[in-house]
């Protein structure tokens, strides 16, 4: 075959331009330090690139972003629960207090003011919030555990469930009590059975809330039995007051009826009744109106099922469920996606930490201690008064006597209701205590489960990170060692180019 000097030129020309193509490409490597710059270049390093980005973006948010979110809520839940275990404790601490016999009127006095102040912040570590979210309200993120501001407009229907082994509970009642003389008249005219202190004791069922508007509905299930109990037999009086006065001026309650006070929240049951319902360990169920919540009370829908009725237009009332029909707690978990295929709850939910009753708890002690100061203060005016001349006379004496007989009663009535009932309530102190203790071992498992998994994402991002550096990018020592080569051999190709040019078949006639 003839070659030509045309088809040399033509040949080195190809040559040339191939090594200066290398030349360019170990250049773009060099620059970019990454193997290819186009897909078509690599097919394969393309789609595994791809498809090692891919993971490693996910990876990211995942360790970037999911997980110290997660970590954010769960330390923002851990500190309010610590922070309500310290609330619960100094109550229980009141309530150890108050249990004691040896209680001056100064020691009554301190335990009022730290309950009243207590009182005060119950459920304030339940409003919580991580940035602008409350933590302890399930789904609605967007709503405070308690109502802020008093709302004596809102108005609910509240479903509430019973135990009659776990939520029946005796409660002392007092009529009567000394009502203070005024003048030398009002001594003389000491009445023993208008001064008289009487005590009665029945068990209760107490609602979470005072100043209910009416009971709607009181049934109970025993086995698969359900009875409903209606008027008469089941009455509501407005206060202690009215209960009184309807029944002979004592606290007096049939064996076979049930008594609301709309004020105190308070279902008190017949001895027979209780008797039954405990017995049969009865299930009871509860439908109450409530209108007008004040601040700091819980919302309802957190706790129960309810409808909030405080739209006018039936059509805009409000239904939330709480348990299914069933009998379930409905739960309302928020779920992060921490890694692949793994998602973790984040919330408790305020109905396994705070307690509804907490707060009718503090409520009854302080009122107790209220009653326990008046009877003391009467003690105390009484003797202060056999003491001024114009009480010195035997005949006065003697009257003062019958009062202060009659005040220390009621204060010794005082004082015995401070102490049950306070050593009642270390126990409701401790039974809180140990639900808030079982709500911090489970955001510590939380917490445990998220630091694995973050120690595990984190090291799967090293090891996609350093799969896609080895798939995407070049080695720079061996890059600057194969450019070298090829520019070498660019100008190589170009020397022999030019000679080339200079040679003829004219050269050789």
């Amino acid at each position: 075959m003839r070659v030509t000097n045309n088809m040399i030129m033509k040949s080195s020309q190809t040559n040339v331009n191939a090594t200066k193509i290398n030349v360019n490409d170990k250049n773009n490597q060099m620059t970019t330090n990454k193997k290819i710059s186009r897909p078509s270049e690599d097919p394969v390093i393309a789609i595994r690139s791809l498809r090692l980005g891919t993971t490693l973006s996910k990876l990211d948010q995942y360790y970037d972003k999911n997980i110290p979110d997660a970590q954010s809520w769960l330390e923002t839940t851990e500190t309010a629960i610590l922070n309500m275990k310290s609330l619960i404790t100094d109550i229980r601490t009141q309530c150890v207090n108050g249990s004691t016999g040896t209680l001056t009127a100064d020691d009554r006095n301190t335990i009022l003011s730290q309950l009243q102040a207590l009182q005060k912040q119950i459920y304030s570590e339940g409003n919580a919030d991580y940035a602008g979210r409350t933590v302890f309200t399930g789904f609605r993120t967007n709503s405070t555990l308690t109502f802020t501001d008093d709302e004596l407009s809102t108005k609910y229907e509240i479903t509430q469930k019973f135990s009659a082994i776990e939520d029946m509970g005796e409660m002392r009642y007092y009529t009567g009590g000394v009502k203070m003389p005024a003048t030398e008249a009002d001594v003389r005219a000491y009445d023993k059975d208008a001064n008289d202190t009487k005590e009665t004791i029945y068990n209760r069922i107490r609602l979470p809330y005072d100043s209910i508007d009416t009971v709607t509905s009181f049934k109970y299930k025993i086995g698969d039995t359900e009875t409903e109990i209606t008027a008469p037999t089941l009455k509501i009086y407005d206060d202690e007051e009215a209960w009184a006065l309807d029944n002979g001026n004592e606290k007096k309650v049939p064996d076979d009826s049930v008594y609301v006070i709309k004020n105190t929240g308070e279902i008190v049951l017949g001895k027979t009744i209780a008797t039954t319902l405990k017995q049969g360990k009865a299930d009871i169920t509860v439908d109450y109106d409530k209108s007008g919540f004040n601040s700091g009370e819980l919302r309802p829908e957190f706790y129960y099922d309810c409808t909030d009725k405080t739209n006018p237009t039936q059509a805009n009332w409000i239904n939330y469920k709480r348990y299914d029909d069933k009998g379930e707690l409905i739960r309302y978990d928020i779920e992060y996606n921490v890694a692949a295929n793994q998602n973790l709850g984040v919330n408790i939910e305020a109905i396994d930490v705070f307690n509804s009753n907490l707060i009718q708890d503090v409520g009854d002690m302080i009122g107790a201690i209220n009653k326990a100061i008046n009877a003391h203060d009467k003690i105390d005016k009484i003797k202060g008064m056999m003491k001024e001349n114009q009480y010195a006379t035997d005949d006065y004496q003697a009257k003062l006597k019958e009062w202060l007989e009659a005040a220390q009663k009621e204060a010794d009535y005082a004082d015995d209701n401070v102490q049950k009932l306070y050593s009642a309530y270390i126990g409701h102190a401790d039974s809180y205590l140990s639900d808030i203790s079982l709500a911090i071992t489970k955001v510590g498992c939380k917490s445990d489960q998220l630091s694995i998994t973050e120690d595990r994402v984190g090291n799967q991002q090293s090891t996609v990170s350093k799969l896609q550096s080895d798939n995407d990018d070049v080695d720079l020592s061996q890059i600057i060692l194969d450019y070298t080569s090829a520019y070498t051999a660019y100008q190589a190709s170009l020397t022999a180019a030019s000679k080339l040019g200079q040679v003829s078949l004219l050269n050789y006639i």
